[in-house]
């Protein structure tokens, strides 16, 4: 009885149970870490909505005590610090350093906007270029 017990302990994995099981763990991962970065990509997408909307209200506050929205020249950087000489700018209306998108680029500002609107603000998504799909959409806000 006693030599049994040994030899139950001295057994272990063989190497191809153990590649066997290494394959299995890295299927799992690449499924479930692709579904993961997919709905990372569509949380920066909501992150970048949200964020427009909070820059829409800050140029909304900085037209109520200016009497304008920011120029093209001045652009969203008029929300941080004061462009120069600009009466009742009581700033910061915006409470970041930067105005970037979730994916590090600039968020584009536009005056006049399109269709006779005061502005147009938008990310250009997750490519950083004009029009796309899925996570490369631009959010577009005016």
């Amino acid at each position: 009885m006693n030599k049994q017990i040994r030899r139950a302990a001295q057994r272990g994995f063989t190497l191809m149970e153990l590649l066997a099981v290494i394959i299995i763990i890295g299927v799992l991962a690449a499924t479930i870490g692709g579904r993961f970065l997919g709905q990372a990509e569509g949380a920066k997408a909501g992150a970048a909505k949200t964020e427009i909307g909070q820059i829409v209200q800050a140029l909304d506050l900085f037209k109520l005590e200016i009497g304008r929205h920011p120029t093209q020249q001045e652009g969203l950087e008029a929300l941080i610090k004061n462009p120069g000489n600009v009466p009742n700018w009581n700033g910061p209306y915006f409470r970041k350093d930067n105005i970037k998108d979730p994916w590090t680029n600039d968020y584009k500002y536009v005056t006049p906007g399109p269709n006779n609107t005061p502005f147009e603000v938008k990310s250009l998504g997750a490519d950083g270029k004009e029009g796309g799909d899925g996570p490369n959409a631009d959010i577009i806000k005016s």
